[in-house]
């Protein structure tokens, strides 16, 4: 399967997700409108995946606030992502999170999306998603090293700012309220002369 590409619509999808301890119906879709950060993780009960679940649940207020959605993936059940829930965070555990984990036991997903390990878990997968369903951000990890919920969150307000302002670009590392760059040989040197 090819892999995907950023400026790609994003696979939609239709499963069975666990939000507020229930089991709730999943359509990507449904999303259009808002963003959406996708990530996938290996599997439940394990040791690096519930540092970043519960780190996006933690600060979830703040993406929601700027119109976008978490949304976690694994190739477990339901039921094991259920458990997991249940399962305090002394314990190992998520406890409640305020965002759905989907569920993808049949691993479509995983393989749309081009994370599935030939061992059949998904890689450390995150795509950035915006309004129109269009992919414009992804990362990839491997299985033994977490992501960081600072910089998907930075990079997500960049991508923000350069849709709300098309003629403008976003230097490294930038954040809002920090000086963009206009993608012109005169008047970009503004920006470089400025630093």
């Amino acid at each position: 399967m090819d892999c995907l590409k950023v400026g790609e619509k994003a696979p939609d999808f239709s499963a069975t997700a666990v939000y507020d301890q229930e089991f709730v119906p999943i359509n990507l879709n449904d999303y259009l409108g808002q963003y959406v950060i996708l990530f996938f993780y290996p599997l439940d009960f394990t040791f690096v995946c519930p540092t970043e679940i519960t780190a996006f649940s933690d600060q979830c207020d703040r993406f929601q606030e700027i119109n976008t959605q978490i949304l976690g993936i694994s190739v477990d059940s339901e039921y094991s992502h259920l458990a997991w829930i249940q399962t305090d965070r002394a314990s190992g555990g998520l406890g409640d999170l305020k965002y759905p984990l989907i569920s993808d036991l049949k691993k479509n997903i995983s393989q749309a999306y081009n994370v599935l390990t030939d061992d059949g878990v998904a890689l450390r997968g995150l795509f950035i998603i915006d309004r129109d369903g269009i992919i414009q951000h992804t990362v990839i990890n491997n299985l033994a090293f977490g992501r960081s919920v600072d910089e998907t969150f930075r990079t997500l307000q960049a991508i923000q700012h350069v849709q709300s302002y098309p003629d403008e670009v976003c230097p490294a590392d930038w954040q809002p309220g920090e000086k963009t760059l206009i993608p012109d040989p005169v008047k970009s040197k503004e920006y470089f002369t400025a630093i």
